[in-house]
């Protein structure tokens, strides 16, 4: 028996636009959602999101709370502003229930914490109104977000291991013992 498709499913436009300032997360990214039938447009700013809105509004975006140049806030408003019926997911890694409810105001559809892989952010575009999510089959650990957490402050310090240490506010040794092990399951 087939699935019932959703009415943002069956639609013809499938433009997306990501934002996000984490390159190799916002490849990775665009890649899967061209694989799940989307025109993906990417934008690693929040000026550049603008302009990109601006210049086409996307049915969906999926777009990164906390940009180096703003608020990914600020590009969901011009999203709702410019085309009322698109569907905008908000990522984050800082999440909290204050910004969960001033990004549902500003008209996302939905909030999710990073990291969040394709699947579920092909799903929280897709659902009904009002229909929660699937919990995933295989949630990662406690420690293995731990660990992709550590790793993406380290590639951002320049894998730098005493300026990450500083940053994560963690002993230099024990950071090196972090990195040298094998990524929890």
């Amino acid at each position: 028996m087939a699935d019932a498709q959703s009415p943002f499913e069956a639609r013809a436009d499938k433009s997306l636009l990501i934002v996000d300032d984490d390159k190799p997360f916002l490849t990775r990214l665009a890649r899967a959602m061209e694989g799940r039938g989307y025109q993906v447009e990417v934008a690693e700013t929040v000026a550049d999101g603008l302009a990109a809105i601006d210049n086409r509004a996307p049915a969906f975006a999926v777009i990164d709370m906390r940009l180096s140049d703003g608020n990914g806030l600020d590009v969901i408003a011009r999203l709702k502003e410019r085309r009322p019926d698109a569907r905008g997911v908000v990522l984050t890694g800082y999440g909290n229930i204050a910004t969960a409810v001033t990004a549902v105001k500003l008209g996302a559809f939905d909030y999710l914490a990073k990291p969040a892989d394709a699947d579920e952010i092909h799903a929280a575009l897709m659902a009904q109104p009002g229909e929660r999510a699937k919990p995933p089959e295989n949630p990662m650990s406690a420690d293995r977000v731990r660990w992709e957490h550590i790793q993406r402050v380290y590639e951002l310090c320049g894998r730098n291991v005493s300026e990450t240490a500083r940053r994560l506010n963690m002993h230099r040794r024990t950071l090196q013992r972090i990195l040298a092990k094998r990524a929890p399951r």
